[in-house]
């Protein structure tokens, strides 16, 4: 396996999870010409104005930040300045950690409901239950936070006491309970036996995501026995991208050979390729791959590199479609510069810029009733501003991104199980990489 490779992270500008590509680097830059140090005085001088003139104080910290995004965001959508906070919550999706106290949560009627404490971490310890409403964080009211907010205040510095106001059913008056946060892992892969398949999903690409493989993988054999375990389906859907060592580590867990993946820069002598090596964690079974309109970067390049060596067969709709990889530049004051240095291919060398993934087997997963008509298809090549791909077209990238909650109502699951159980055939099933035109 493919252990050793520079820390890159890929991912899509989707709602407020936003990942890209994360390269620690100083590039030389060189000199601008004349006219742009005219345009940048002048840039000088509208600041003065604003600083000294404007109706109220301006926060002149803002102002240059809003400068600089401003100035970014001419670029494309993904890159961006990151102020120390935005960095530093950056650093903390990707090392797959935080401290915290370990529920996970949602909002109903205004209030943090608990949908589940996480198995041996403070909040279950400290008697925290699935079903339990948070009505105060410190003392202070949750009612009109956002959830986001919610948890932001739950989460902190590690060995620090946080006190929770709980409603319980069935208790007479509020409780109050003291947690001391603890570093929380984020888990990065779930997995479960679906009679004789073996389920894997990749919720994100944190440095952790590749030993949460693994290990998810070891399980599935040893509560399946080999000559009774048909396959694994390995869902990428609502896969927003993460860091691109993991997504070429999890590709390389199915693969014996091939190039996983590529990246171009402007400047052609700085192409990088990475190939997978000897080892397929899951002894060759069969796999089914599973990918929507939430299925955006590093997933894309899973999802890419197993369909275009056969390893496995791609299921569900198109993919969001973001083949950009941005580097991250340390800044001044801890913040850093999130900038657009390179598109990344798959192994066939096309770039899924602004087109995405297409499955080999198109499965829509119907809308609920109460969705219909509330949701979008969404994709990078709907984003304003979007480097255009060298294959893009009128169709563009992108497709509806819903999963069901409930595995029975999960249309393309049940397909991929069906193709395993071999209920369902297709020609595009099962994948053989012997007939890879790549090897």
């Amino acid at each position: 396996m493919i252990r050793r490779v520079s820390l890159l992270l890929v991912g899509a500008l989707m709602g407020a999870t936003a990942m890209s590509v994360i390269y620690s680097a100083g590039v030389p830059a060189q000199a601008a010409g004349n006219s742009t140090y005219r345009e940048l005085s002048i840039f000088g001088d509208v600041f003065e104005r604003i600083r000294a003139q404007y109706v109220t104080p301006p926060d002149e910290n803002k102002l240059v930040e809003s400068a600089i995004n401003g100035m970014l965001t001419s670029l494309d959508p993904h890159s961006v300045y990151m102020n120390a906070k935005d960095a530093a919550d950056m650093q903390t999706q990707t090392r797959g950690e935080f401290g915290g106290i370990g529920i996970e949560v949602t909002m109903e009627e205004e209030l943090v409901k608990v949908i589940t404490p996480i198995d041996d971490t403070p909040g279950a310890k400290a008697g925290i239950l699935a079903g339990d409403f948070i009505s105060e964080i410190n003392g202070e009211s949750v009612r009109g936070l956002k959830l986001e907010e919610a948890v932001e205040k739950m989460r902190g510095a590690v060995n620090t006491p946080i006190k929770l106001t709980i409603l319980r059913q069935g208790a007479d008056k509020p409780l109050d309970i003291t947690v001391t946060r603890e570093i929380i892992p984020i888990r990065a892969v779930k997995s479960r036996v679906e009679g004789d398949v073996g389920y894997l999903r990749v919720i994100s690409f944190t440095e952790k995501t590749y030993d949460d493989l693994e290990a998810a993988i070891e399980k599935i054999k040893k509560d399946v026995p080999a000559d009774q375990l048909k396959g694994y389906v390995l869902d990428l859907r609502l896969n927003p991208g993460g860091l691109l060592d993991q997504a070429i580590y999890v590709s390389d867990a199915f693969l014996e050979r091939g190039e996983v993946v590529s990246t171009r820069s402007r400047d052609p002598q700085d192409t990088r390729r990475f190939n997978a090596t000897a080892g397929d964690l899951t002894d060759g079974k069969p796999v089914v791959v599973l990918i929507n309109g939430g299925s955006a970067s590093a997933s894309e390049i899973v999802a890419g590199a197993l369909q275009d060596l056969k390893r496995a067969t791609v299921l569900g709709t198109r993919s969001f479609g973001k083949g950009s990889v941005q580097t991250i530049i340390p800044m001044g004051d801890k913040g850093a510069l999130r900038l657009t240095t390179a598109l990344y291919y798959t192994p066939s060398g096309s770039s899924i810029q602004g087109t995405g993934i297409e499955p080999d087997i198109k499965v829509e997963q119907p809308l609920p009733e109460e969705l219909q008509g509330k949701v979008r298809t969404e994709g990078e090549s709907s984003l304003p501003g979007h480097i255009k791909g060298q294959n893009e077209n009128e169709e563009g990238s992108g497709s509806v991104a819903y999963v069901p909650p409930e595995a029975k109502d999960d249309v393309q699951l049940n397909y991929a199980l069906d193709l395993l159980r071999g209920v369902k055939t297709d020609p595009a099933f099962p994948a053989d990489p012997q007939k890879a035109a790549l090897q």
